[in-house]
């Protein structure tokens, strides 16, 4: 109970704070949209958490409460809140302040813009999460969940940029044909192939950059500490000290970076399902902020519950999630697919894993072994 409390004291917080907000601000009415739109969010995003965690184990103390305080207020004020008036603004051609007035007095128009724009929103998160999940699969992984389906996608994985070049294909795909059937809120259609294609190669260059920074980073800290573990050995023979060098400050600012927008391509369905249930700015940046912490604390309790290491397949399926919900921002750039139906399959992946996870430990105990996880995911 305490390490509950420790982990997510804050979210408990939030939540009470945010449905007294609700109720001050328009009723009991206000305060049922609220928890609605967490839980909403929370069901959403329960694979951004365990993605996550991945990457914020190898982060130190610093850098997670980072993530903690700055992330959240990027993730709460900066997606749940700015961005959905930042999608008017850009679309509509309004300035920030026009856009914000719109927001909050004229919310049908706001929320018919805000559709106008869902094609190239869905475009640019879905090709963003899935490029995560395609260079995921082809990895060569020393531990492999679903084995016929991994051990052949990691062969096809040593072929150079595949997954690039399947996402693109895929991108052209999606732009000639949802997006030339993409609804107008007039109730018409839209060629809006030109949009999807551009707002789906920033989405593919967004991954590239961010990332590759990222793995850059990550590997040059690899290599450091390699050299610093090396002089300290040689130190303590020669009794002379070792000055511990930078570049971990680097490789976790962009790790942190790449979480961010990682969040970001996470919450697009989030944001935009939010208006099935309300056009209102204030109740939907309260609801979304709410579950956001709440993502934002499970990350951290995986990371210092060591549930990743322990549950070995858990960031498998998170993946599989992953490119699931991939493939459903780019199939809502025509069809209306509902929210419920997206969590369900984000959470009955995640399940099946843990499940797994779960079995593989049993089988290992039962033969006398001690469960070895890979931390870090890969062969070598």
């Amino acid at each position: 109970m305490p390490v509950v409390l420790k982990t997510f004291g804050w979210s408990f917080a939030v939540t009470a704070l945010g449905l007294v907000l609700a109720v001050l601000y328009g009723g009991w009415a206000a305060f049922g949209i609220v928890a609605i739109l967490s839980i909403l969010e929370i069901s959403l995003s329960f694979d951004n958490a365990v993605v996550n965690a991945g990457i914020l184990k190898k982060m130190n103390a610093f850098w997670q409460k980072i993530f903690l305080t700055i992330g959240i207020l990027i993730a709460v004020f900066g997606m749940r809140l700015v961005f959905p008036v930042l999608i008017v603004a850009v679309s509509a051609g309004l300035g920030p302040i026009e856009a914000v007035d719109l927001a909050l007095n004229d919310k049908d128009l706001y929320q018919e813009l805000v559709t106008d724009a869902h094609p190239s929103i869905a475009a640019f998160g879905g090709m963003f999460l899935l490029m995560i999940f395609l260079d995921f699969i082809f990895e060569d992984r020393e531990i492999k969940w679903l084995v016929p389906l991994e051990r052949p996608l990691a062969k096809l994985g040593k072929v150079d940029m595949l997954s690039v070049c399947i996402a693109l294909a895929v991108l052209l795909g999606s732009a000639l044909t949802f997006a030339k059937n993409a609804h107008q809120h007039g109730g018409g259609h839209a060629d809006k192939a030109e949009t999807v294609l551009l707002s789906g190669i920033a989405g593919l260059i967004t991954y590239l950059v961010v990332g590759g920074l990222s793995g850059y980073f990550e590997n040059k800290l690899e290599e450091e500490e390699e050299r610093e573990h090396e002089a300290e050995e040689k130190a303590r023979r020669s009794g002379k000290k070792v000055t511990v060098g930078a570049i971990g400050g680097k490789a976790a600012f962009f790790m942190f970076l790449y979480l961010e927008v990682l969040d970001a391509s996470f919450s697009f369905d989030g944001v935009i399902g939010a208006f099935a249930i309300t056009n209102d700015i204030v109740l939907m940046a309260l609801g979304l902020g709410v579950g956001a912490m709440y993502v934002r604390s499970l990350t951290v309790y995986l990371v210092r519950q060591g549930t990743l290491d322990d549950y070995v397949y858990l960031e498998h399926g998170a993946h599989y999630a992953i490119g699931a919900l991939a493939v459903i921002l780019l199939i809502t750039i025509q069809y209306e697919i509902p929210e419920m139906v997206t969590g369900l399959i984000g959470v009955a992946l995640i399940g099946w894993s843990f499940w797994s996870s779960v079995r593989r430990n049993r089988a290992l105990a039962a033969a006398g072994q001690t469960p070895l996880p890979d931390p870090a995911g890969r062969k070598g």
